[in-house]
């Protein structure tokens, strides 16, 4: 009795379905999804490379953005490569522990890339209203503590849940309420708390990156010459797009999760895989494109280029 019991508690698996309703296209939705994981991996890799190795790189935006890359590649190893098992292999199955990892590693991350992008936007807000004190800027280490000290509470309400009917998550990775609805237990402190965790990170972070960029635009207006003007809003531009790829298809995602109910559930789950694929594979591309000294730190790293 006790070990059933304990089984009741904690599964041995879990089993993740893929996209429902659209198995018989698995095989070719595979295709652009590793091809835009490969692009990522490559992109974010150069881009890491290029910071770490250029001395004039070695600045707290460029910091931050090396952070970004860093998160940004964790999250598409924490989700992309089962997808693919899923839709090459058929490989449902999930450990229980590793589901919860999954999930761990899921919403930490966005946690993460939440505050760096906050983090980001204070950095352009100093540089450009109070430049004399740029050098006084955020570090990390607080981003890193509110993610892991939010997340962490999800993992423990997950696995204080007994799980004693099916085990099948209409999903291509674990993620909290997919999992919590799998209990036979009330989970009404796992719905409030995701949805408070979720306005405490994401929510505040928007709503702060809202008024600095506010500020900004305020400075920006009242700078003497067109050019000064110009300037000052193309250090901002590919920020304001990384941003805008981060929030939208998280928010969206969120919301048609919660409120969205005539919305097709396959529709959910594609959403949810663009969300961890397209902002990680587009992010490097727009600073590569959008920024010259990193366009300059990835050209230093090409054999045979000298500059």
């Amino acid at each position: 009795m006790a070990a059933a019991n304990q089984s009741s508690l904690a599964p041995l698996w879990f089993f993740l379905v893929g996209i429902p309703g659209l198995e018989e296209f698995h095989l070719w939705l595979s295709l652009p999804l590793c091809l835009m994981y490969t692009v990522s991996l490559l992109g974010n890799l150069v881009l890491i490379a290029a910071i770490a190795l250029d001395p004039a790189l070695h600045q707290p935006m460029y910091v931050f953005l090396a952070m970004l890359a860093t998160t940004d590649m964790v999250l598409c190893c924490s989700t992309v490569p089962k997808a693919l098992g899923i839709f090459w292999f058929h490989a449902r199955a999930i450990s229980f522990g590793a589901c919860l990892a999954q999930v761990f590693f899921i919403h930490f991350v966005s946690a993460m890339e939440s505050a760096i992008l906050l983090a980001m936007a204070c950095d352009r807000y100093v540089a450009i209203c109070h430049p004399l004190r740029h050098s006084a800027i955020l570090t990390g280490l607080a981003a890193f503590l509110r993610a892991f000290l939010a997340v962490v509470v999800l993992v423990f309400l997950l696995r204080r849940l007994p799980y004693c009917g099916h085990r099948v998550i209409p999903h291509t990775y674990c993620e909290h309420m997919g999992v919590a609805r799998l209990a036979c237990a009330d989970v009404t402190v796992n719905v409030v708390y995701g949805l408070t965790a979720a306005l405490s990170t994401l929510g505040v972070d928007s709503v702060l990156i809202c008024v600095s960029y506010g500020l900004i635009i305020r400075a920006v207006f009242r700078l003497p010459t067109k050019e000064a003007r110009r300037k000052a809003l193309d250090t901002c531009g590919s920020h304001i797009c990384v941003i805008l790829m981060f929030y939208t298809p998280a928010f969206f995602s969120f919301l048609t999760h919660r409120f969205g109910h005539q919305i097709p559930h396959h529709v959910h789950i594609l959403l949810a895989n663009l969300y961890v694929i397209v902002p990680p594979m587009l992010n490097p591309i727009i600073y590569g494109v959008k920024t010259k000294l990193i366009r300059k730190g990835i050209l230093r790293l090409l054999p045979g280029k000298y500059f």
